[in-house]
């Protein structure tokens, strides 16, 4: 044979059976390259709920779907607004009748309300309360211990978060982000699209206290915003007869809430604007988000303006789209494994 094949034979048969092995180490030590290799599940994302529960009926529909989430853990529920007390203790029957009492509830700053708590009833039936610990150090507490990991929801007024603020700005900023029901931007109350939009509104959760949300958009902690031009999504009467007629603990004690609330306003369709808050956080795609620079005003306007992005709002959604993630969880049976946790208004 001519020298040149020989030798070229050699090299192939070499490079074949160097191959042959790498092939062999790869199956044995489970070695495909990273994009065929099958991803490990990401762990719940933590979060701390911040609510004025009781008031408006969206709330316990977001609190109900964070428990519904196993890509959520909820490490504590910390109560805004008015009676936070009572509201506090709305929460701790609602997490004992749905099987997750083991999640920390802390009462916040009380202030004075002109809202209704058309859930009060169903609070103060509940058993007694237990003295629950302060809300602001508590917020503070979680931020310092578990820096860039946990996601503050807030769908409330923002007392509790500019006071935390204030007694610690810097420890606040430990917070991975903020995800929040709140503002308007171009469009207001009652803008569904099905007539000309009268433009934005002064929200509820910013006008309450305006000083406290101007404190957290200066706060320099990433804020993800889900305002009116978004929220406005309307529990109507065929959901709502699906939902509740599930019969599960956890539609109990919506349906309970849901029927107060209807006693104490006489509308019967809710509009859930706080549950996108917590579907942002679990599947942020039903809410795409923009980059703005918003400044509060002292009427609390949330104004889009020129600046550097101090906030990312979504400026619309699918309401079907946002029902068809929403209802399916609710119905559901009771809280996966995986889910269990650690430890008007909107």
């Amino acid at each position: 044979m001519p020298g040149g094949w020989n030798t070229n034979w050699t090299m192939r048969a070499a490079l074949g059976c160097f191959g042959m092995l790498l092939w062999g180490g790869l199956f044995a030590a489970g070695g495909f390259p990273q994009s065929a290799a099958k991803t490990e599940k990401a762990p719940p994302a933590k979060m701390i709920l911040d609510t004025d529960i009781g008031d408006d009926i969206d709330d316990a529909f977001a609190l109900a779907l964070a428990l519904r989430s196993p890509e959520i853990k909820v490490i504590g529920i910390t109560t805004a607004w008015g009676d936070t007390a009572l509201r506090a203790r709305l929460v701790d029957r609602f997490l004992k009748e749905t099987g997750t009492a083991d999640i920390a509830v802390v009462a916040g700053v009380a202030t004075k309300s002109k809202a209704t708590f058309s859930q009060s009833a169903w609070a103060r039936e509940g058993p007694a309360a237990p003295r629950h610990p302060d809300a602001v150090e508590y917020l503070l507490e979680q931020a310092r211990e578990a820096p860039g990991e946990i996601t503050l929801v807030t769908i409330g007024p923002l007392t509790n978060i500019a006071a935390a603020i204030e007694r610690d700005a810097a420890g606040f900023r430990k917070f991975k982000q903020v995800v929040m029901m709140g503002g308007s931007i171009r469009k207001g109350y009652g803008d569904l699209g099905y007539g000309p939009d009268h433009g934005p509104d002064a929200e509820y959760n910013i006008y309450s206290d305006v000083s406290a949300a101007q404190k957290l958009f200066a706060s320099g902690v990433p804020i993800f915003m889900m305002p009116l031009d978004s929220t406005q999504l309307l529990l109507d009467e065929s959901k709502r007869t699906l939902l509740f007629s599930t019969g599960s603990k956890l539609t109990n004690a919506l349906a309970a809430l849901y029927f107060q609330w209807l006693r104490s306003t006489r509308t019967p369709t809710a509009t859930l604007f706080d549950a996108m808050a917590v579907a942002y956080l679990v599947k942020p795609e039903l809410c795409p988000a923009e980059p703005l620079h918003i400044s509060v005003d002292e009427r609390g306007f949330t104004r889009p303006g020129a600046g550097t992005a101090n906030a990312s709002a979504c400026l619309s959604s699918d309401s079907e789209r946002f029902f068809h993630f929403l209802l399916p969880r609710l119905m559901a049976g009771e809280v996966a494994p995986d889910s269990a946790p650690a430890g008007g208004g909107h």
